[in-house]
Formats: C-alpha cells, structure tokens, sequence
C-alpha cells in the first residue's frame, strides 16, 4: 500500500508538472528519461533478476510502435489502445521466443536475441504497409490535454514508469522473484530443489516483452515519423543493459537510478556536444562500473557500508 501511495505521488507530481508552462524541450527530456526508465526496468525482469542477458531490447520496443503505427494506419486507434495492444504483441513476441531460445543458456541466449533483433527488423524493412525503409509519417491528434501532445506524453509516460516499476517491485519482493534469484544464481541447483525455472524464464521473458512493447507505443506520436532505423536503433539495446548495470541488477530501484543519471546524462550531451556522443559516453561509463563497480551504485553503497 505504501508503494502504491508513493507511486500516486510521483503521477500527482509529473501532473503537476505538465500543468507548468516551461521549456517545451524539458518535456521532450523527461519523456526519453521516463522511457528509458520503463526500458531498463522491462530488461532487469530478465536479465536482472533471472539472469538472462537479453540484446534484443530494440525489437520488442521496435514491435510495440509498430503495432501502434500499424493501428493508427488501419483503424486511428486511440494512445491507450496502442499501448495495451504494442503490449500485449511484444509479450506475445516474448512468449515465443523465450519458449524457443530459454533452453539455451549464457552467451547463446544472448546470441539469439540479437539474432531475433536483426530478423524482424528485415522484415519490417520489407512491409510497406508500415512504411517498410522509407518510413511513414505519423499525424498526432488535435487537442489533446494539456494544450501540447508532447506535455501530454510526458505525463502518459509517467505513469508508465511508475506502473512498470511497481510490477519489478512487486516481483522481486514474491516468490517469483525468490525463484529468479535462485535461478540466476545456479539453475542446475535451482531445478533440483523443485524450482519451475522454464515456467518462471517464460514469465520474465513475457512481462519483460509486454513492457518493452508498452515503452515502445507512444514512439510513433512521440516523433511522428517512424522508421526502422530509430525504432530498432542500437542505443536502446546498450542503453537497456547499462543503465540497470549502473545502478544495480538485484533490486528494482537501480535500473531507475541508472536510467535517471544516464538518461540525464544523455540529453545533457544532446543539448551541450552532440547527439553522436550519446552511446560513446554511455559506453565509457559502462566500463567504468563494470571495472570501478561491477554491482552497480547499489553494489557500491552496501560495500562503503561494511566497511
């Protein structure tokens, strides 16, 4: 109830926020660091809790907006449609390939994942109902709340977040999370003493697709002109497994840590050098926590406090 209270609060807050009149690109960068924060929370359910290195990030984002670019065309379905129906394809998309490939393990799963990335994005490329390589435009809808539709999205997301990083909390703190732990940690072990470890990497791979593609549906609205370059981009891929390694992979609240000083980080650049420099900056810090602190901020903070 507490959580569910705290999480109110932050929607209240991100409302009010909206209701201010400021800098429109602020709202452009809370809506890429509240998406990067649901991004990082949908790969932690895998590749955190259970332990499962996931590259294929950018496919699942990639199939929830063009699930919603591909209702807009057909049928001008309404934001909330496009995010439960990009949900539901990505879990889907989840389910079937987490059937096909969790029998594989380690840098094999990880392989595939890329490879599941690479497949679909080919085929996106060749389907021109959605715009195949060239793209398609999309033409957001009049009068929306808040007098702007990007105000408007940035509120979306942010109920969003706080939804995606109540489901963690709540996983890690069940038996599902217990039974991931055990699983991450030795699965041979795991299996033995009864623990259901295809069941439980069928869940994780699920849940973590439904809220990829929830991250992904507002991208078509977001940018208005979607194309598989953006929608499969590689900085959601990297994005999605440094910012939970930044800031710890065994509880929920470091993926949130690392994709709010990431995410910041990354549109502070945009702004003052380059866009370009955004994954090489992202890349140098990885491997500073990976040497410096290879289990994150929170990883960090509980060995300062032993010490």
């Amino acid at each position: 109830m507490r959580a569910l209270l705290v999480g109110l609060a932050v929607v209240v807050v991100g409302i009010g926020l909206a209701a201010v009149k400021v800098n429109p690109y602020l709202y452009f960068a809370g809506y890429v660091i509240l998406q990067y924060v649901v991004i990082a929370t949908a790969w932690n359910i895998l590749g955190g809790y259970a332990g499962y290195v996931n590259f294929g990030t950018s496919a699942f984002f990639a199939i929830g907006a063009y699930t919603a670019v591909f209702l807009i065309k057909s049928v001008k379905a309404p934001l909330p449609v496009l995010i439960l129906a990009g949900g539901l394809v990505a879990a889907l998309l989840g389910l079937g390939i987490g059937y096909l490939t969790l029998r594989l393990r380690g840098t094999f799963f990880s392989i595939a994942t890329l490879a599941l990335s690479v497949v679909l994005q080919t085929m996106i490329i060749n389907w021109e109902y959605v715009g195949g390589s060239r793209g398609l435009s999309v033409i957001r809808p009049s009068g929306p709340p808040f007098g702007s539709y990007v105000v408007f999205l940035f509120t979306v997301m942010v109920g969003l977040a706080v939804a995606s990083v109540l489901i963690a909390r709540f996983i890690e703190r069940s038996w599902i999370g217990r039974g991931l732990a055990a699983l991450r940690d030795n699965e041979e072990a795991a299996e033995c003493m009864g623990v259901p470890t295809l069941r439980l990497k069928l869940f994780a791979t699920t849940v973590s697709g439904f809220l990829l593609g929830v991250a992904g549906a507002p991208f078509p609205y977001y940018v208005t002109f979607v194309e598989p370059n953006s929608a499969f981009a590689l900085d959601y891929a990297v994005n999605a497994l440094a910012m939970p390694m930044i800031g710890g992979t065994t509880s929920w609240i470091g993926p949130v840590i690392g994709a709010i000083l990431l995410g910041s980080a990354s549109q502070l650049a945009t702004v003052t050098i380059s866009s370009e420099m955004n994954l090489f900056i992202v890349g140098v810090v990885l491997v500073a926590f990976v040497v410096l602190a290879p289990e994150g901020l929170l990883g960090l903070a509980r060995r300062l406090r032993g010490r």
